[in-house]
C-alpha cells in the first residue's frame, strides 16, 4: 500500500511537470513558418486542400483537413490552432503507459513490477524532449506520436493472440490497420512508419503454425492499406522530383549523432544514462523467450524509420530527421522504462539512478527550451516594426512564404498592415524561377523579374518598403532584390533575428549599408 501511494504521488508530480512543460507560453508564442503553413491551409476550403495543396505540398492533405475540421467549431485563434496538438500531446504519456503495461502483461510480470514500469514509462513520456517539443506545434507530429503509442499497444495485443493461437482478426488488428493508414496519410514519409509497423507485426505474430486464414488476413489487410494510400502516394510521386532537385537541405554524417541524441535520449553526456537503461532493458527482455520477441518489436519500431530516413537523406534527398522521426521516442521510452524496472537489487539501484538522472536532465532541457523563447520571434519582429511603420508603408515578403507567419503575428497583434508576397500569395507555381525549398509554392525570381517589380509604379510610390527576407542567403542570392529596390532608395532601419531579416528602404538615393550591419 505504501509503495502504491509513493508511485501515485510521484506520477502526480511528473504529470504536473509534463503539463507545465507543454503549456508554458504555448498560447503566447507566435506561429513559426511551418505552423503558419498548417494554419494557412486549414483556413481554406476542402476544395483548396484536396485540389491545390497537392500541387505544391509534398505532404498529403489529411492533417490539414483534420485541422480544418477542428477550426470549424473552435475557430482559428492561436489557442484553437495549438489545442489540437496539445490534446494529443497530453494523451501521449497515458498511451505510452498503457502500451508499457501491455508489455508487462505479455512478460507475466508481477503486479509490483508492473507498477514500477508504469511509473517509469509515464515519467519518461511526460518529460521526453521530443514529445514535449512536438506537442507545442501546429503540425502532424503530436498525432503521429500518439498513434505510434497506440500501435505498440495493438502489436502487443496481437502478439498475445498469436501466443494463445487465437485468430488475429479482431479489434487489435483493426486498430493496427487504422493507425498504419493514418500514419501513411499524415506525412510524406508515412511509408517509413508503415514499413516499420509491418516488420514489427511480423516479429510479433509470425510462428511456424500460423493459420492459413491468419496469413490471408495479414496479406489482405496490407493490400487494403496500399489501396487506401494510393492517392497520397501519387501526390508524393508528383512532388518528389522538385524536392530532390531543389531542396536547400543538406545531409552531413558529421552531425548525425547530434540528431540521434535528440531523438533517443538527451543532448550531451547524459545520453550515457539512456544507453545504460537501454542495455539493461534489452538484457532483461533477452532472458525471456517472449521478451526476445518483444525486444525485436521495440527495436524495429525504434530503429527502422530512422535507418530508412538516413538512407534516403544520404542517397536521394535530405529529410528533417529530428522532426519527422520523433515517434521513435515511444518504443525507445518503453525499452528504457523496462530497463529501469526489470531488475532486482542491487542492479535495481543502478537502473533507478540512471532513470532519475535521465528524467532530471530531460526536465532541465525542457525548462531551458522554454527559457530560450520561440523558434521564430514574429511578435518581437512586429513590435519592432510597430515603432517605425508609417501610413503608406508596405511590407514586401520575399520569398512569399514569409508572409504567412508575419500575417498571423499581425493578426494576433490586431494590426492590418499591407503585406505583398513576392511574386504572389502562396502558392506561386511560377515557371520563371526556381524553388529553393523544393516546394512548387515558393519561388526565387531571376534578376530581370525582380527589376521589373522594383520599377513598377505601385512599388515606386511606396514611401518606405520593409523588405522581409526569410532565409536571405537561400532566397535572395547575391541580394538581388535588395539591390534592385535600393537603386532609388536608402536603408533606414534593419532587424535581424535568426532567419528573419527586415530592411527598411525609404525613397531617395543613399548608400545601402553592408549586409552584416544590424540596426535594431
Amino acid at each position: 500500500m505504501r509503495e502504491r501511494r509513493v508511485i501515485l504521488g510521484a506520477a502526480a508530480v511528473l504529470a504536473i511537470a509534463g503539463i507545465v512543460a507543454r503549456c508554458w507560453d504555448l498560447f503566447s508564442e507566435p506561429l513559426w513558418l511551418d505552423e503558419a503553413y498548417s494554419a494557412y491551409a486549414a483556413s481554406k476550403g476542402l476544395a483548396f486542400l484536396w485540389h491545390v495543396v497537392p500541387n505544391y505540398e509534398t505532404h498529403p492533405p489529411f492533417y490539414y483537413t483534420l485541422l480544418w475540421a477542428w477550426t470549424r467549431p473552435f475557430g482559428d485563434s492561436l489557442i484553437a490552432l495549438r489545442s489540437l496538438g496539445l490534446i494529443a500531446g497530453l494523451l501521449t504519456p497515458p498511451a505510452v503507459t498503457w502500451a508499457a503495461l501491455a508489455c508487462a502483461r505479455w512478460l507475466d510480470w508481477p503486479v509490483a513490477r508492473r507498477r514500477r514500469l508504469a511509473l517509469a514509462a509515464f515519467g519518461l513520456a511526460c518529460l521526453s524532449i521530443p514529445l514535449v517539443a512536438m506537442t507545442r506545434e501546429v503540425r502532424p507530429y503530436p498525432l503521429m506520436i500518439l498513434l505510434y503509442a497506440v500501435a505498440v499497444r495493438a502489436l502487443v495485443a496481437l502478439a498475445e493472440r498469436s501466443r494463445w493461437k487465437a485468430p488475429l482478426i479482431g479489434r487489435a488488428y483493426a486498430a493496427y490497420l487504422i493507425v498504419a493508414e493514418a500514419l501513411l496519410w499524415l506525412h510524406n514519409l508515412g511509408p517509413l512508419w508503415a514499413m516499420a509497423l509491418g516488420l514489427a507485426l511480423l516479429a510479433a505474430v509470425v510462428r511456424r503454425d500460423l493459420r492459413l486464414s491468419d496469413w490471408g488476413w495479414l496479406i489482405g489487410g496490407h493490400l487494403l492499406l496500399l489501396v487506401g494510400y494510393a492517392p497520397a502516394f501519387l501526390i508524393v510521386l508528383d512532388q518528389a522530383p522538385t524536392w530532390v532537385k531543389s531542396t536547400w537541405l543538406t545531409f552531413s554524417w558529421a552531425h548525425l549523432h547530434e540528431y540521434l541524441l535528440v531523438l533517443y535520449a538527451v543532448p550531451g553526456w547524459q545520453a550515457i544514462a539512456a544507453a545504460l537503461l537501454a542495455i539493461m532493458g534489452g538484457l532483461a527482455l533477452w532472458r525471456v523467450p517472449r521478451g526476445r520477441r518483444l525486444l525485436a518489436v521495440l527495436l524495429i519500431l525504434a530503429l527502422v524509420p530512422v535507418i530508412l530516413s538516413v538512407g534516403i537523406s544520404a542517397t536521394i534527398a535530405p529529410v528533417f530527421i529530428t522532426r519527422t522521426m520523433t515517434p521513435v521516442a515511444v518504443p525507445t521510452l518503453i525499452l528504457l522504462a523496462i530497463g529501469a524496472s526489470a531488475w532486482r537489487r542491487p542492479r535495481a539501484w543502478i537502473a533507478i539512478g540512471a532513470a532519475l538522472m535521465l528524467t532530471a536532465n530531460m526536465a532541465a532541457v525542457d525548462a531551458q527550451a522554454r527559457a530560450d523563447g520561440p523558434m521564430q520571434d514574429w511578435y518581437g519582429t512586429v513590435d519592432w516594426l510597430k515603432k517605425r511603420f508609417q501610413p503608406g508603408d508596405q511590407i514586401y515578403a520575399y520569398p512569399n512564404e514569409g508572409a504567412l507567419p508575419l500575417r498571423y503575428a499581425l493578426r494576433d497583434r490586431h494590426l492590418a498592415w499591407p503585406v505583398r508576397p513576392i511574386p504572389t500569395d502562396m502558392p506561386a507555381p511560377d515557371v520563371g524561377g526556381w524553388h529553393p525549398t523544393g516546394s512548387r509554392g515558393v519561388i526565387t525570381l531571376p534578376r530581370a523579374r525582380l527589376h521589373a517589380i522594383a520599377q513598377e509604379p505601385a512599388t515606386r510610390a511606396v514611401p518606405t518598403i520593409w523588405l522581409l527576407r526569410l532565409g536571405a542567403e537561400t532566397y535572395d542570392p547575391g541580394d538581388m532584390f535588395l539591390e534592385e529596390l535600393g537603386r532609388d532608395r536608402h536603408e533606414v532601419r534593419r532587424w535581424r533575428d535568426g532567419a528573419i531579416d527586415i530592411i527598411g528602404l525609404a525613397q531617395g538615393p543613399g548608400p545601402i549599408p553592408a549586409l552584416n550591419a544590424s540596426q535594431n
